[in-house]
């Protein structure tokens, strides 16, 4: 024997066998097929894992959401009242519903330009001044920022019907501060009711939801404007940038995502608004140029009986918000890559 041979038997291990082959990298490295099986199960794990956490509370939100949904369009299809409710049958008539919605003139002439253009207006001057309000607090120093914080946080804390009852007091005709200032100032010579106009209305409201809406926006873009590095500003300022070319080429890029989380959210919020229609006097339904999708799909429900009807205004105002939603939120991320 060797000497290293020797010295292993001393140390009390066996000798290797005299002409034993060496063993395989493959044996002691695991074979490539094992090892493209482990990569697989990993992959797959991270697919799985979270989705198997978010598993319970998709399941209760599926539970919560999915089958109310599922149930209003199925009420679309029928004839639903309540003699259908009393005696749990079903009444199905195609897509009668839809026909009746989509031929009245109510809809075209009425309802959908008030719910529309109401919107547009809404989103455009919730969005323009809850930002002037953040560039606002942004020049603020943090004692003062967070006192005005606080403050204007108190609109978007109220509840929205104490916000309607407040500015339909304004504005009530007999007793409201907005006739009686006007009329002090010779503005008018009697009392005027805005609410049975239909653009003094939607302007009321407007005041409503925009006076309601815009501390959001302007919490949302002050956090985004904050985290924007001061080194970029500073260097555009440098070069000769004023503030209005800081702000448009500098400032909204880097704030895109965060104006089109806010504006998506608010143009949901304003197309399907309610409260601040039906609490004001007439938007109930007794006038009938003041409906808007939401309202109108109450009160042919609840106030007609008719549930099926209510329900397909129901689900166009849905599809409705559905097709504006996808297609900015198409409109955004193209331009994200583009960019």
């Amino acid at each position: 024997m060797t000497e290293s041979t020797l010295k292993n038997v001393g140390a009390g291990q066996s000798p290797a066998p005299t002409g034993s082959a060496p063993r395989p990298a493959e044996a002691t490295s695991g074979s490539p097929r094992r090892g493209a099986a482990q990569a697989r199960r990993r992959r797959t794990s991270k697919l799985i894992r979270p989705w198997a956490l978010l598993a319970p509370g998709l399941i209760v939100i599926g539970a919560l959401l999915g089958w109310p949904i599922i149930k209003v369009v199925l009420l679309s299809f029928q004839n639903y009242g309540l003699r259908q409710i009393v005696s749990g049958t079903w009444n199905f008539n195609g897509g009668a519903n839809y026909a009746d919605v989509l031929g009245s003139a109510q809809l075209w002439q009425v309802v959908l330009p008030n719910t529309v253009v109401f919107a547009i207006l809404a989103v455009t001057a919730t969005v323009v001044l809850g930002t002037l309000v953040a560039l606002l607090l942004a020049k603020l120093g943090p004692i003062l920022r967070g006192i005005v914080s606080s403050v204007i946080m108190i609109a978007w804390a109220m509840p929205a019907v104490t916000g309607t009852y407040v500015w339909s007091w304004i504005f009530d005709a007999d007793a409201g501060i907005a006739n009686q200032l006007l009329m002090s100032m010779g503005w008018m010579d009697q009392p005027f009711n805005w609410f049975t106009n239909r653009f003094t209305f939607y302007a009321i409201v407007l005041l409503n939801v925009v006076h309601h809406g815009f501390p959001f926006v302007a919490i949302t873009v002050l956090a985004a404007f904050l985290g924007v590095p001061r080194e970029h500003i500073e260097a555009a300022e440098m070069d000769g940038a004023g503030p209005w070319r800081v702000f448009w080429l500098i400032v909204i890029p880097q704030l895109r995502q965060v104006f089109a989380i806010v504006i998506i959210l608010s143009t949901i919020w304003d197309f399907k608004v309610f409260t601040q229609v039906y609490l004001m006097p007439g938007g109930d339904g007794a006038n009938r140029d003041v409906l808007n999708l939401g309202v109108w799909s109450y009160t042919e429900s609840f106030g007609q009986n008719k549930f099926g009807y209510g329900s397909t205004i129901a689900v166009l105002l849905t599809v409705v918000l559905l097709i504006v939603t996808v297609i900015y939120a198409r409109t955004i991320l193209s331009q994200e890559d583009g960019s």
